[in-house]
């Protein structure tokens, strides 16, 4: 197991708090001097110490308090596909996270035709562009300067910021965050301890909307506050007073890039498959695939943004006929990354998901009035 794995683990494990473990009290002590670093970090912007730039068009950020999965590339395309319906130029900007795109800037797609692979652009803003034809994507990992770019040569008026919440250096008009509806703070603990990218009261002062994600737990269906119990009262009060709306990860399509073949997902009902994922929260995955109906033989979790070489599906290939599967299913974002690759003979999907945000008239017309503010956050 590496480091990686022993820290998901961590992350994952019952009753967090409780671990004494020699490794877990190491991890704390880099907690405390990465809890340093976003608090120093925060206070130089919040005092003007530190500049965040501001472009001549609206800006809107989607992200999370958290590492890992909670369904952002699916809002990013709801939210590119919104806009450009109500006659806005969107461009979307992503940090391109694994690439490896030497330019400071990487046009992904300039609204036309889709320019780089996800090698040189990378996973999510590659499956973007593929999700929303006609909508510029850049990536990059000053996102100041891809929105510069994004205005000057591809006549952009709203830009998208894909997990841009704590990119500060950026003015935005919008901060939407996602939280996921039964670990909305991870296990409660900072990098590397836990997934906590800052700590939540701070972050809630930020935040213009929430989106809770996830199907919850029986009886954690209603309204947010309750879930949030660990945040101190006063935030609890913001928590409160912010928007909040319902998230639900809708299955559309099984999608075959490689045969250029589509079914529906409910034919994989009764279906024995092989499933892979290389994303932050394999588990969701899973229980999506399981929900379809699918009977899961076998399931292999990669590192999130792993890069699959030849050996890896070889290896896919042998687990798969291990366990007498009659397909190989993983998610969008890794198939991407396996266009360059021979894929086994055996049939291989990716599920296509779209995010659902309900009540979805109040979510537009929220966005939209927002949109017409002048005032602008950090």
């Amino acid at each position: 197991m590496n480091l990686r794995d022993r820290c998901r683990q961590l992350w994952n494990a019952p009753e967090p708090h409780k671990n004494g473990s020699p490794f877990a009290l190491f991890l704390s002590i880099l907690s405390l001097f990465y809890r340093s670093g976003v608090a120093l970090r925060n206070a130089l912007y919040d005092r003007g110490f530190s500049k965040s730039f501001r472009l001549p068009c609206k800006v809107i950020s989607v992200g999370n308090v958290t590492v890992g999965g909670t369904g952002k590339t699916p809002v990013v395309v709801l939210l590119a596909r919104m806009l450009k319906e109500h006659g806005y130029r969107p461009a979307v900007l992503s940090r391109g996270y694994g690439s490896k795109g030497a330019a400071p800037v990487n046009i992904v797609s300039d609204g036309e035709s889709i320019l780089l692979g996800p090698r040189e652009g990378g996973d999510e803003p590659v499956l973007i562009a593929e999700s929303v034809p006609g909508i510029p994507v850049l990536s990059g990992p000053d996102r100041y300067l891809t929105g510069k770019t994004a205005l000057s040569r591809l006549d952009a008026d709203v830009l998208i910021l894909d997990d841009g919440f704590q990119h500060r250096r950026l003015f935005r008009d919008l901060n939407i965050v996602l939280l996921d509806v039964d670990r909305p703070w991870g296990n409660g603990f900072l990098l590397p301890r836990g997934p906590l990218r800052e700590p939540p009261a701070g972050a809630l002062k930020r935040a213009d909307l929430l989106i809770r994600t996830g199907e919850g737990k029986e009886g954690n269906r209603g309204e947010i506050p309750g879930y949030f119990n660990d945040v101190p009262g006063s935030e609890r009060t913001l928590l409160g007073s912010l928007p909040v709306f319902r998230g639900t990860h809708q299955p559309r399509a099984l999608i075959s890039r490689h045969r250029g073949q589509e079914m529906e997902p409910r034919d994989l009902k009764g279906k024995r498959i092989c499933a892979f994922a290389g994303i932050g929260t394999p588990e969701r995955f899973r229980k999506t695939l399981e929900s379809l109906g699918a009977e899961i033989t076998a399931f292999l979790s990669f590192p999130d943004h792993h890069r699959y070489s030849p050996s890896d599906l070889d290896f896919l290939e042998q687990e798969a006929k291990k366990a007498h599967a009659e397909m190989i299913v993983t998610t969008e974002k890794d198939e991407i990354k396996l266009m360059s690759l021979d894929l086994p003979a055996m049939p291989c999907y990716s599920l296509r998901i779209e995010m659902n945000i309900d009540p979805r008239e109040d979510f537009e017309r929220l966005i939209l009035g927002m949109l017409k503010k002048n005032q602008a956050k950090t």
